[in-house]
């Protein structure tokens, strides 16, 4: 996690949070008190951002706050488990408890249903990757989630890679055209991938060569005739319709990359608490 990047979002996820000052936690307590506090895990997950973001939140209010013991990103922990050790000045830990909490429940939530999904594929050749169907804002820290958990990044944003998508293609007439125009304008070093629904769509890919073929939606029998088709031409990526009861045979087709628009848009945030320390 770069914190060049990182850092400005924690300032305003924090500003936002904060305002004026902590109404509650200044009238009650004096900037000498201290306190201790630990992030424990309500329920069994994957844990992402202990040292990357919470601990990053409470140094930036103060940068003598100290958080020790820190699980790993990527860990597979079960409840119970301490996740975070926090020492600091108690003014500090309470002024970044909910913007701490809310962005690694969040994220262990993104980490722990990309971990069920890499379960369910690990014993074909198929990757998991997330989408752009991420919160708006947080996709820094939702890809980074996926990453560390078993998953792969899809294109960060729109240019990062050329995706010919369905709406591209009833645009301009068809796939074909689609590709001669970006390859008029695209540098060679950026493959183009494309968008299918039918074989036939397939067949056109093929003859254009095109190095990335998405089946969009497409039954697992026609799948495997699209794999057997495509023959190791262009990599291939399955999409639309992926949950954690499809995605095992999907995988099975023979797919590269099988992409989940789910595990950033539908991932269920972690029960995490901090618990004070007497």
């Amino acid at each position: 996690m770069d914190t060049f990047l990182l850092d400005p979002l924690l300032r305003h996820f924090l500003a936002e949070d904060l305002e004026h000052g902590d109404l509650t936690t200044e009238a009650i307590f004096s900037p000498e008190d201290r306190a201790e506090a630990r992030f424990i895990a309500r329920h069994p997950m994957t844990v992402v951002g202990m040292a990357t973001v919470a601990a990053r939140v409470f140094q930036l209010l103060d940068p003598t706050v100290a958080c020790t013991e820190a699980v790993p990103d990527g860990s597979r922990v079960e409840a119970g488990a301490e996740l975070l050790t926090i020492c600091g000045g108690t003014r500090t830990l309470l002024r970044g408890e909910r913007v701490a909490l809310n962005l690694v429940q969040r994220l262990c939530g993104i980490a722990t249903l990309t971990s069920a999904f890499a379960d369910e594929v690990k014993h074909t050749r198929a990757t998991i990757v997330d989408t752009r169907k991420t919160t708006p804002g947080l996709r820094l820290l939702e890809k980074y989630a996926v990453r560390v958990s078993g998953g792969r990044n899809h294109r960060y944003s729109l240019s990062d890679g050329v995706l010919i998508k369905d709406n591209h293609i009833a645009a301009c007439g068809s796939i074909t055209e689609a590709v001669r125009r970006v390859r008029t304008r695209v540098p060679h070093t950026i493959n183009i991938e494309v968008e299918t629904d039918t074989l036939v769509q397939v067949e056109e890919c093929l003859a254009c060569g095109v190095r990335v073929i998405m089946l969009d939606n497409m039954d697992l029998a026609t799948m495997r005739r699209a794999v057997a088709l495509i023959d190791g031409r262009a990599m291939v990526e399955a999409s639309g319709g992926v949950n954690l009861q499809t995605v095992r045979g999907i995988a099975e087709t023979g797919v590269d990359i099988i992409s989940v628009g789910a595990l950033t848009h539908s991932a269920r945030a972690c029960d995490i608490g901090m618990d004070w320390q007497g």
